[in-house]
């Protein structure tokens, strides 16, 4: 149904492992570690997008995927993109809650606010 759209390969199971576990989890550590050295979002961005070359690359050398198709590279870069973010803003929001015990509490996993 998806294949196609989503991935190019017979099984949706490749894109799953390839592409949501193995990047996503790369993704994740990434997003992890841009907020806790304190570094931009744009700093995540670029490096993500390199991420989604490489995964791109894993389902070429792999699986026989097509290695230079704008089309599949967006879409594993936006899964990336997606899963770094939230990496990024979990790792920030306890930053910001431990570092600033006294400004700011936690308002569920991605935002904070003001302790007033």
């Amino acid at each position: 149904m998806l294949q196609g759209i989503l991935h190019e390969e017979a099984s949706i199971w490749l894109f799953l492992l390839v592409t949501c576990v193995m990047g996503g989890w790369a993704a994740w550590m990434t997003g992890r570690a841009m907020a806790s050295t304190w570094r931009s979002t744009g700093y995540l961005f670029a490096y993500l997008l390199i991420l989604g070359a490489a995964v791109r690359f894993i389902h070429f050398a792999l699986f026989g995927g097509t290695l230079l198709t704008l089309h599949y590279y967006v879409v594993d870069t936006i899964v990336v993109q997606i899963i770094g973010a939230i990496g990024y803003r979990v790792t920030r929001v306890g930053q910001m809650i431990d570092k600033y015990r006294w400004l700011h509490v936690a308002d569920g996993p991605f935002f904070w606010k003001d302790r007033s």
